[in-house]
């Protein structure tokens, strides 16, 4: 069938991208906000008040007073914490000064109910829980659609997208074979001559971004290897959750501890997290942690753990532990799992940017929309190459049902799924406040807006519904600061006089997408024009009789 690796491996790149490509591309466009989603979820919800650091004038009685309260709402907790004043990266927003605790498990429970509560660090009075937001399905829902996918079960979601990744992978290894001039081709782009193009494009994108492809296609699958992968698994210890339970309880043995009763620590805090700040610099310490150390002697330790910060291994910090009695150092605590929950640890950081800050993410965004790129231009090459007319000449209707067919799903999803993200964010903004289930609604609004998308598609010339769609994105991304302005107090001229780069950069990269894609309609437009297709037709008209009379 193939008579060379080169035409096997491009036949397996063609169709595992085809075939996928539609879901492949939802993935991208919902996954790619999720490196924001924290800062889409507070824009989300205006109510909130804006973010003012402050830090702690007399921390000696702050951590007193912090110690007082806990002593009187959790004693003979199994833990204490203190949270100092801090930027956290895995949060993004400002920690204000509080505590929190994790009291004894309940007879037959492992796990005790936790509390925790905001302080006035000048007196120790519990400060209120603050307005209560607007529901919202915020940018988390967003982001737990590129894995979960939505309107069906959580395995079904996960196990789709997992054979999705599976054949991206396919597909951008494949790619790499197939293109055997793909770094020479990266520097060279034809603009005007079709199919060409369409190559050129996607051969640029695709190694734009090559290392980003290739590492968050496999670290998607090592999220979720305990459910793709779960026949080593079953037939040492078994399929079911109980059989598993001594699995679970080797790699992660940290949360098999039997929780002890703590009491106050008999040493100060303020030279412990002196001692620490020597170490890691000036306000890196994050939190203060009274807990049972059961190593070696049964000690009570202090824990002081680090605001994170440029450390692959995100969910596990670095701490310095001291005696809660005597302030003496302790050894550090070994770290569990071995080098192999080591990797994986560090391929889920990878994946979710989780250890990079603001500018970081920005690379990761940058680079997801890369990837939203790749796999469009892959999906409008494949109509291109097998379309027997120029789409501007209205003669649709007689190409192929598969590559009509392929066309319609190609403009309902590049041009009208982005909209439809749009649409998401305006119904956060226009939906009554008071509805019923309003975080159901918000996404019931996008994905009603890119059924609509489709059914526009099958009823308009293609060329027609890929400029308007595109203009209508372009619309609905324009709009989002301006209803933004016209409901709230948030808008643009207030959040960038406060210096909120949160809520003023979310109005910003709004217009940046507007901008976008009223640029995609501008090409698009020029590409698809009647009056081009008909130049080209008479060009071809002309040329005909020549290579006729050649042939003759």
């Amino acid at each position: 069938m193939f008579s060379s690796l080169r035409q096997c491996t491009s036949w397996l790149h063609t169709w595992t991208g085809l075939i996928v490509g539609w879901v492949l591309f939802f993935v991208f466009v919902t996954g790619t906000p999720g490196y924001f989603q924290i800062e889409i979820t507070r824009w989300m919800q205006p109510e909130l008040p804006m973010v003012q650091a402050r830090a702690l004038e007399n921390r000696a009685a702050s951590f007193e007073l912090a110690l007082d309260r806990l002593q009187k709402v959790a004693p003979g907790a199994a833990a204490w914490r203190i949270n100092l004043p801090h930027e956290s990266l895995q949060s993004r927003t400002w920690q204000e000064f509080g505590i929190g605790w994790d009291e004894m498990p309940p007879d037959g429970h492992d796990r005790g109910p936790s509390g925790s509560e905001k302080l006035d660090p000048a007196t120790g009075q519990v400060l209120p829980s603050g307005i209560e937001p607007r529901a919202t399905a915020g940018g988390r829902t967003l982001y737990q659609m590129h894995y979960l996918l939505h309107y069906m079960d959580f395995d079904w979601g996960i196990r789709i997208v997992g054979v999705c990744t599976m054949l991206m992978l396919m597909a951008i290894v494949t790619g790499v074979i197939t293109h055997k001039k793909i770094f020479k081709d990266f520097f060279t782009f034809r603009p005007g001559k079709g199919q060409r193009s369409w190559l050129d494009a996607h051969n640029a994108v695709s190694v734009m971004a090559l290392p980003f492809f290739l590492m968050i296609t496999y670290s998607g699958l090592v999220f979720f290897l305990f459910t793709y992968m779960p026949a080593g698994i079953n037939a040492i210890y078994g399929s079911d959750q109980q059989s598993r339970k001594p699995y679970f309880a080797e790699i992660f043995p940290e949360f098999n501890r039997k929780p002890v009763a703590i009491s106050r620590p008999g040493t100060p805090l303020l030279p412990l997290v002196a001692q620490a700040e020597a170490v890691w610099g000036p306000g890196q310490v994050r939190t203060i942690g009274v807990m049972h150390n059961q190593g070696a002697g049964e000690v009570q330790a202090v824990t002081l753990t680090r605001v994170n910060g440029s450390a692959l291994d995100f969910q596990r910090p670095q701490t310095l532990r001291f005696d809660a009695r005597s302030g003496a150092p302790l050894a550090p605590e070994p770290k569990t799992g071995g080098a192999a929950r080591t990797t994986q640890t560090v391929m889920l950081n990878l994946h979710e940017g989780l250890f990079v800050g603001a500018w970081g993410r920005w690379v990761y965004f940058f680079a997801g929309l890369l990837g939203c790129a790749m796999i469009g231009t892959g999906m409008v090459l494949w109509t291109v190459k097998r379309r027997r007319h120029h789409l501007g000449s209205g003669l649709e209707a007689t190409e192929q049902f598969g590559v009509r067919l392929v066309e319609t799903l190609n403009v309902a999803t590049i041009a009208g799924l982005p909209m439809a993200v749009a649409a998401y964010f305006l119904a956060n903004r226009l939906l009554p406040l008071d509805i019923t289930d309003r975080p159901a609604w918000e996404v019931h609004t996008l994905f009603a807006v890119w059924l609509g998308a489709l059914f526009y598609a099958l009823a308009r010339p293609l060329h027609r519904a890929w400029i308007e769609l595109f203009r209508a994105g372009c619309a609905a991304y324009a709009l989002v600061p301006v209803i933004n302005a016209l409901t709230t107090d948030k808008h643009l001229l207030n959040t960038l006089r406060a210096g909120d780069w949160v809520l003023a950069g979310f109005d910003l990269t709004m217009w940046g997408m507007a901008a976008l894609l009223a640029l995609m309609a501008v090409k698009v437009k020029r590409r698809l024009d009647p009056s081009r297709a008909a130049r080209k037709a008479a060009g071809a008209a002309a040329a005909r009789p020549v290579t006729e009379g050649s042939v003759a």
